[in-house]
Order: structure tokens, then C-alpha cells, then sequence
């Protein structure tokens, strides 16, 4: 089992950045790739970003160039950095674990992240 801690989220302005993390504590034998998703009132939750254990990272289109995600190994923490944050980033973020490949297992409680205009 993997247990996933998201923390870093709150409220900021429009313009604003923020950085969220998540640390994972378990077992992580199975685990290849870490993520991000995001789920605004009233919507699906989508993906943010995801990276593997070897640092390759991809990104939802829209949000290429203003959100950065990053990978702790050692330390099984994966960030994501949001800049130029808009009321449409209002969501609550979830971090996400698995195998790889679209195939997440386990998944954190989230944190809300609220941007205002």
C-alpha cells in the first residue's frame, strides 16, 4: 500500500503562483509514475501532469508552460509548480501513484487550490 499527502494548496490572486507537494509513504515497489489531476466544481476531474521514476514528464496542452512538475526520488515527494494561476485553476488538486501508462493506484485526499480574480 502507498499513502499519498498533498499539501501546499490555499487561496491567491489571479497572477499568483503556488507550489504543491505530495509525499508518499509504503510500499513503492509498484510504483513508476507519479501525478496530478484536478477537479473543478461541477466537472471531470483531468489530468495536470504526470513524471515517472526516470524524470520523463508530460503535461495536460493547456496548461504546458505555466505549471511545472518535479520528482524527489530520494525522498518519494513529487511537486507541482503553478504559475500565472487564473480562477479557471480553482479546482481541487489530487496526487496521484502507479504503474505508469495511464494506470494510477493509488490517490491522495486532495487540496484545494482557489485563485481569485
Amino acid at each position: 500500500q502507498v499513502q499519498l499527502v498533498e499539501s501546499g494548496g490555499g487561496l491567491v490572486q489571479a497572477g499568483g503562483s503556488l507550489r504543491l507537494s505530495c509525499v508518499a509513504s509504503g510500499s513503492f515497489f509498484s510504483i513508476n509514475a507519479m501525478g496530478w489531476y484536478r477537479q473543478a466544481p461541477g466537472k471531470q476531474r483531468e489530468l495536470v501532469a504526470g513524471i515517472t521514476s526516470g524524470g520523463s514528464a508530460n503535461y495536460a496542452d493547456s496548461l504546458k508552460g505555466r505549471f511545472t512538475i518535479s520528482r524527489d526520488n530520494t525522498e518519494v515527494t513529487v511537486y507541482l509548480q503553478m504559475n500565472s494561476l487564473n480562477p479557471e485553476d480553482t479546482a481541487v488538486y489530487y496526487c496521484a501513484a502507479g504503474q505508469g501508462g495511464g494506470r494510477w493506484d493509488y490517490w491522495g485526499q486532495g487540496t484545494q487550490v482557489t485563485v481569485s480574480s
